[in-house]
């Protein structure tokens, strides 16, 4: 295992606020990166102001709470209210006791979060959109904790800028190659119905991957499907604080897209008995299977689609969002 310890590198009353890398020759959208930023400087990323974005997100059922028992081997669950039975505002109040921890999904729909998101992305747009160009949807996930927690081993679709805002936090993170981390079948269940029963960790992975103690200014990017968690350590906040608070700013590009509709073609043939090859093994299989794929997911959508207005017609309300499985 490398434990990689990261200083903050920025400059004080910065004109701009952006995410940077140290060898922007080298950055690839395929590695994981330890990178810096300053966001963490930002008035929208204060903590008074990420408590008032929690109060409006907890209206749309998209301030989400984790059980404190859970590990790192649990499943990946959120509820929609504080455990315990607390109210919300008592929660925000308690938010330093230990084991206290909540996630905040898809905060883009609040519009001066949706400015600050674009923002990170753009600040390393250009050195993305090398390799991966189209760069769109672009999420933020806020994620508070106070130690000790734990954000279990998982997967998530997109790719991802990883920043701590506060405090500290350790993010162990694998690279999305290795099949014998996840395999093959697990990334494909994953992407097509986001089912992550197959996605399990296993100590023996621990040697395996990379190890970040983040610090308020680090920042990690890491690809889509990259397995990942984090932990917070009691005594580990340091001058901080007992609260820790990170964010995930994801987005899809041309080459995602493309990737998952490989992975849906391959699902179905592994169903047949086959044994597909991954995405990036064969660019003529590859060719091949997006085109199939985009057909698979645009009939996909048409049902998902006509689903939704069926029960949207059956209940006569709004549906609210329902968060991914994944969190940050």
């Amino acid at each position: 295992m490398r434990l990689t310890s990261m200083n903050s590198v920025g400059t004080s009353g910065p004109a701009t606020y952006r995410v940077w890398t140290d060898d922007p020759e080298g950055f690839s959208t395929q590695r994981i990166t330890p990178m810096h930023h300053n966001f963490h400087e930002h008035p929208l990323f204060q903590v008074p102001e990420l408590v008032k974005l929690g109060m409006e997100l907890s209206k749309v059922d998209q301030c989400r709470f984790m059980d404190p028992k859970r590990t790192i081997s649990s499943a990946l669950s959120h509820e929609g209210r504080p455990p315990g039975g607390r109210s919300i505002d008592e929660f925000f109040e308690r938010m330093e006791e230990p084991g206290s921890s909540c996630a905040f999904y898809n905060i883009e729909v609040v519009p001066r979060y949706q400015a600050l998101l674009m923002s990170v992305v753009n600040s390393m747009r250009a050195l993305v959109e090398r390799e991966q160009p189209d760069i769109f949807r672009v999420n933020g996930f806020v994620f508070f904790s106070a130690p000790p927690s734990v954000t279990p081993f998982h997967i998530d679709r997109e790719n991802n800028f990883w920043l701590q805002l506060h405090g500290h936090k350790i993010l162990n993170v694998w690279d999305h190659r290795d099949r014998g981390i996840v395999p093959a079948d697990a990334v494909e269940d994953f992407i097509v119905t986001q089912s992550l029963k197959k996605v399990r960790f296993s100590e023996a992975f621990m040697p395996l991957g990379l190890e970040f103690d983040a610090r308020p200014g680090d920042a990690i990017y890491f690809p889509s499907t990259s397995p990942h968690m984090t932990r917070s350590e009691v005594g580990g906040t340091g001058a901080g604080g007992r609260l820790s608070i990170s964010i995930g700013v994801t987005f899809y590009t041309a080459a995602t897209r493309e990737v998952a509709r490989i992975h849906q073609v391959n699902r179905l043939m592994r169903k047949c008995g086959l044994s597909p090859s991954y995405p990036r093994e064969s660019p003529v299989a590859d060719a091949v299977k997006s085109a199939i794929g985009g057909f698979v997911g645009a009939g996909r959508a048409r049902l998902g689609a006509a689903r939704a207005r069926f029960i949207s017609m059956a209940t006569s309300r709004r549906m609210r969002h329902t968060p991914p499985p994944g969190s940050y």
